[in-house]
């Protein structure tokens, strides 16, 4: 089925029928927001709002802000009034904030209300929208309490919403970073949760579901960010805006490429002299290279899921730097016995000092790598960059340098 099948025809957006409707949201859903507004952009506003409405508020709003700004008015126009009032609220938010998350409260009701006025109200709001939990606030809009199901099917007819909600209810802020909300709703489990400003005031709702989504969705993308590869590629993607996305980072690889590259032609003489050097350059440039990607995967790690607070980087960074001690200690010693065998094999002069220095530049480079993988993000962060944004080409670029200059330079001292 062709692209241009599943758009429904803008000039009859209200005999759109569920389905087309459904099946142009999963197109749009697979695709990244300037790809998506590609396929939305012949369509009508009614209908772009209808798709909109289908997807998760962090998605809907991405595609929105894509558009002109008069486009983007029509079809806020064109939506719900509680829609458009809560993605333009969602606005405000930066990005991986809860508040870019929230949909709007629904089923909001005063202390005072009766059981019976309440049940009333919630039959009619049910038609339109899932209703999980009732909210109950004051007239300043601050929240008071939930209104459980139970409770409210228990309750006698009579009672007040006041006398029967669950006061003091755990709720979230709009500006919380998703990676400090994970750890707070992990244990509680609560399939809505609401989400309240510094006044206490309710501005929305986030679905348990889509904090753990959207947590989702940014762990998977973190191996495509530490090697260049944006949010914004997708499979669907055109392979032209692929090239564009990518190509940047290639150049910028390739150019700390020659800086590693330089660093051994400084001592070309050197690599003429013991030819055995050469061999083992990849070894060194390998070892020290995965060693930085595994203290880069667990600060990443940390990161995302909100575990490394500030009293916890210097933790990090030791604990990675003492990995890499030990790590380079025993790899070195193998390195060792690999260069010892490699030049009595061949019947290389001084095999047993090379087999020394292979062992100190192993101990140096593995070292360097692991501090590397811990302070590359770190350092990133501070920068307000993101953390994950290509940094294994800077990690790379620093241990390809320290690995083989450390080498090249410890055999040009002890051997020549």
């Amino acid at each position: 089925m062709t692209e241009s099948s599943l758009v429904p025809s803008p000039t009859a957006p209200d005999q759109t029928d569920e389905y087309q409707l459904k099946k142009l949201a999963v197109e749009v859903a697979q695709r990244a927001p300037d790809d998506a507004i590609k396929l939305l952009d012949q369509v009508s506003d009614a209908v772009i709002a209808k798709v909109l409405m289908m997807l998760g508020p962090s998605n809907a709003l991405n595609i929105l802000l894509r558009f002109e700004e008069d486009r983007r008015k029509a079809i806020l126009l064109a939506g719900s009034p509680e829609r458009r009032e809560q993605l333009i609220r969602n606005q405000a938010y930066p990005e991986g904030s809860v508040g870019r998350l929230m949909e709007p409260p629904i089923a909001v009701f005063g202390p005072n209300l009766t059981v019976t006025q309440a049940v009333e109200q919630l039959r009619e709001l049910v038609k339109k929208a899932f209703i999980t939990y009732g909210y109950v606030a004051d007239q300043e809009g601050k929240l008071l309490g939930v209104i459980v199901m139970r409770e409210l099917l228990l309750a006698a007819p009579t009672q007040r919403l006041g006398e029967i909600m669950l006061r003091q209810p755990f709720h979230l802020s709009p500006q919380m970073d998703v990676a400090d909300a994970m750890p707070l709703v992990v244990t509680r489990h609560y399939p809505v949760y609401p989400v309240c400003d510094e006044a206490g005031r309710l501005v929305g709702l986030v679905r348990g579901y889509v904090l753990f989504q959207e947590q989702t969705i940014q762990i998977s993308a973190q191996p495509g960010r530490m090697v260049g590869v944006e949010n914004e590629d997708r499979l669907t993607t055109p392979w032209r805006r692929s090239l564009r996305l990518r190509h940047a980072w290639l150049q910028l690889n390739l150019l700390t490429a020659f800086l590693a590259a330089a660093v051994v032609g400084l001592f070309e003489q050197t690599i003429q002299q013991v030819v055995a050097l050469a061999v083992f350059l990849p070894v060194l440039a390998g070892q020290s290279g995965n060693t930085g990607c595994q203290a880069l995967a667990v600060t990443l790690r940390g990161m995302t899921l909100g575990e490394l607070k500030q009293g916890n980087r210097r933790r990090l960074v030791t604990k990675e730097t003492c990995l890499g001690l030990l790590n380079g200690t025993l790899v070195g010693v193998t390195a060792a016995l690999g260069m010892y065998l490699y030049t009595t094999i061949h019947h290389h002069e001084n095999g047993l000092m090379l087999a020394f220095v292979v062992f100190l530049a192993m101990v140096a480079s593995c070292v360097t790598s692991g501090l590397s993988g811990a302070l590359i993000p770190l350092a990133l962060k501070k920068l307000g960059a993101d953390p994950a944004t290509a940094s294994s080409i800077f990690l790379t670029t620093a241990t390809d340098i320290v690995s083989m200059g450390m080498f090249l330079w410890l055999a040009t001292v002890l051997i020549l």
